[in-house]
């Protein structure tokens, strides 16, 4: 496909980009918003992505709100920031990257990485818009994840 991102890895795009604006929504590190979901329902959005696309993330995410009993948190990284704030699509792309890459690297599914990856230490730093470490080369994004550390 020249030209256009393979439908599963937009399908993945979505997914981090749900879990972003969920965990805005709620004020709630990425972590837990992951967590409070589960691998069922996280393997459920990302099947069903192109379904939830076309709806409005409104809605969606309050859906997934209600369903998985996520509470309002003290965790506002948005309202903390001194520079400009990247959109819930932005960060979304950054995990897509991440996922895929340590999906690729550990020879994991997707939805299992995607877990992994935000219960890691790089979502922390990801989720610092005071740092620039979300704007940072994928490959290094993905070889902090990978070693532990970040160069």
């Amino acid at each position: 496909m020249i030209g256009r991102e393979d439908k599963k890895e937009n399908d993945l795009f979505f997914t981090c980009s749900l879990i972003e604006y969920i965990a805005r929504r709620t004020k709630n590190h990425r972590c837990t918003v992951v967590n409070a979901l589960g691998k069922k329902r996280l393997q459920k959005i990302y099947e069903l992505a192109d379904v939830y696309h076309s709806d409005n993330i409104d809605r969606v995410s309050d859906d997934f709100i209600e369903e998985s009993g996520i509470t309002e948190g003290n965790f506002d990284n948005v309202g903390t920031a001194r520079y400009a704030i990247p959109s819930h699509w932005d960060i979304g792309k950054v995990y897509k990257r991440l996922v895929l890459g340590a999906a690729g690297e550990k020879q994991m599914d997707i939805v299992d990485a995607l877990i992994d990856v935000y219960n890691s230490f790089v979502c922390e730093k990801i989720d610092n818009y005071n740092s620039s470490f979300y704007y940072d080369n994928p490959q290094n994004i993905l070889n902090a994840y990978l070693t532990g550390e970040i160069e």
